[in-house]
């Protein structure tokens, strides 16, 4: 689907729309977009009725269900603020804010995957260029493409899923991981499957295409993606980090994952993906981030369908090497494009991380973008709260393109 193409909204959206610009025709005022000026991101005028009363009580049920400490939602229609609203805290005392920001996790490889179509827009690199001419020190680096780390079908094992690296990071929290680090334990692993046969998320992956495009370009990689993506979005909040500190205000989680309630704001998230690209954002950004990068705007028709590059469905099938438990089969409604998840008619992505989790999600046909972002409770059950609530959103908004599940 063209970028510019404009099909018709279903009734629902565009009931969201109207009622929006009536706002905005009484005075409303507009929070942080990707147009004009940067103003910060502020909650909506409390609504009384309509779509965005749907989505504060569907907001407001969902933290009550799952125990969860905080819940920052924005849902916008062609650029559009629905609603933007905070629930819950951020620590005793300290009331959940939309200008809070979180850890932006996985979002960061949908940057990275529309910053490598854009080298290929202009030219610089091709899809199937072999990554051995940037990363020599790669075993089979010449067997391995640069489409192939940013569509995760290398057959590199995720070091995220070994033993002894959950043991390590679970034993220091704080630690500093280095890029050489976490990929020479995937490296050190057999592969999975040879490479571009199968698919499997591996964090290493990303890693090595955040490695590659600094390598192409002569660029770091922060600097990169902030010339490429975040500053071509006017994403003003959203930026890398090489250490584990947050800009203020800042969202804080907490988890139980080491046996005891206790806060993990600060854990260090080196480990995540490429150095340049451990990043913090706010509801404002992501919600922008869905949409700009959802809807290719960055990107030329062609790049714009690679992003979406259905190679990956069918894909996933377990073998003797990747257990099923790994290699979970993308279908035709779910597979995975470059960097980003093709959720059935929705472009995604869901970031987990500590107590954090957040939800990017477009419907293209609809000009539809919803994020949102959830700390836990004490008593939050395991699962992706944030990409429950956004399913929720979407039976409210658009009830004929569900967002699937995905593994």
């Amino acid at each position: 689907m063209s970028p510019t193409h404009r099909p018709s909204r279903s009734r629902l959206a565009a009931t969201a729309v109207t009622a929006l610009l009536t706002l905005l025709a009484l005075g409303t005022p507009a929070t942080a977009g990707g147009n004009g000026h940067h103003r910060p991101c502020t909650r909506s005028q409390s609504p009384d009725h309509g779509p965005a009363r749907d989505i504060v009580r569907i907001a407001e049920r969902a933290k009550a269900e799952m125990d969860l400490k905080s819940v920052i939602v924005r849902v916008t229609v062609d650029g559009h603020d629905v609603v933007t609203t905070a629930l819950g805290r951020s620590m005793t005392g300290v009331p959940a804010d939309p200008a809070m920001h979180f850890r932006n996790g996985n979002i960061a490889i949908s940057y990275l995957g529309t910053a490598l179509l854009r080298l290929v827009d202009q030219g610089v690199v091709g899809l199937d260029d072999p990554v051995k001419r940037w990363l020599p020190d790669l075993s089979h680096g010449e067997k391995i493409t640069l489409r192939m780390l940013a569509a995760s079908t290398t057959g590199l094992v995720d070091y995220v899923r070994l033993p002894a690296f959950q043991k390590a990071v679970v034993a220091d929290p704080f630690r500093q991981w280095t890029a050489k680090e976490v990929v020479a334990l995937s490296t050190s692993e057999p592969r999975w499957y040879e490479p571009g046969t199968n698919w499997s998320y591996s964090h290493a992956n990303f890693v090595l295409l955040g490695a590659a495009l600094e390598k192409i370009t002569g660029t770091r990689l922060d600097v990169l993606l902030q010339r490429e993506v975040m500053g071509p979005l006017n994403l003003h909040e959203t930026r890398n980090s090489f250490t584990p500190d947050i800009p203020t205000p800042v969202l804080h989680a907490f988890t139980d994952d080491r046996g005891t309630y206790e806060e993990s704001t600060f854990w260090n998230p080196s480990w995540t993906t490429a150095p340049g690209a451990v990043q913090t954002t706010d509801i404002c950004d992501l919600a922008r981030s869905a949409a700009a990068i959802g809807a290719g705007e960055l990107l030329s028709r062609a790049s714009y369908k690679e992003l979406l590059n259905p190679g990956t469905v069918g894909l996933g099938h377990a073998t003797r090497t990747c257990p099923a438990t790994v290699c979970i089969a993308n279908t035709a409604a779910t597979h995975y494009g470059m960097g980003v998840l093709v959720l059935g008619d929705w472009i995604s992505q869901h970031p987990l991380f500590f107590g954090y989790s957040a939800s990017m999600d477009y419907l293209p046909s609809e000009r539809l973008a919803i994020a949102v972002s959830t700390t836990q409770g004490r008593k939050a059950a395991d699962g992706h709260s944030a990409h429950t609530i956004a399913q929720r959103i979407t039976a409210a908004l658009a009830p004929d393109h569900p967002i699937p599940d995905f593994g």
